[in-house]
């Protein structure tokens, strides 16, 4: 399975380091959208893809700007409303599956993953998976006290992550075998 993990890590690193830990069970290419225009989206060449992760730091309960803007740009899946034949003349991609990742300093990833998730799922993909870590964060006043989730992603939150990567990989091929997706959540 072909597989792309696009991700905006810009504070601390905690993104990335979470893109780099599922990167190997997945034997994914990673690409660090903050080194490419968002509305380059054919750099990228997702079509030759059959998952793509999408991850960033959570910013005021959201992914980042930057990524939600890449998101939308996204040609329609051939599943989604707007990759039927009344859709947009760009035409469908192949991509369907896709999982969600993040890394925050507080608060229920479920609830900070719903911008995403609503434009994938527009956009005709399927959700098969999301995973979220604590990271440090030291916006505003939490940098007088030095941050909160100081040391974090550590190294058992990027054991998760690896794991999560490899039980994603692992379900994947095998309900594609038998036709059909089974989401994981962590």
């Amino acid at each position: 399975m072909n597989t792309a993990i696009l991700y905006h890590s810009i504070h601390h690193g905690n993104t990335k380091k979470a893109a780099g830990a599922m990167k190997e069970p997945l034997k994914a290419d990673l690409f660090d959208i903050a080194k490419r225009p968002v509305g380059d989206l054919d750099r990228y060449d997702l079509d030759r893809y059959d998952l793509v992760g999408f991850g960033s730091g959570i910013y005021f309960m959201r992914h980042s700007s930057r990524l939600l803007r890449l998101a939308k740009g996204l040609k329609p899946t051939a599943g989604s409303p707007a990759g039927s034949p009344a859709g947009p003349t760009a035409g469908p991609t192949a991509l369907k599956k896709a999982f969600i990742f993040s890394t925050r300093g507080l608060g229920p990833p479920f609830l900070y993953h719903i911008p995403l998730r609503r434009i994938l799922k527009a956009r005709g993909f399927v959700i098969i998976g999301e995973y979220s870590c604590k990271g440090i964060d030291t916006y505003g006043l939490l940098t007088v006290v030095g941050g909160i989730n100081r040391y974090r992603p550590n190294q058992k939150d990027l054991e998760k992550a690896a794991r999560f990567a490899r039980q994603l990989g692992e379900q994947t091929d095998q309900r594609a075998s038998q036709g059909g997706i089974t989401p994981v959540s962590r």
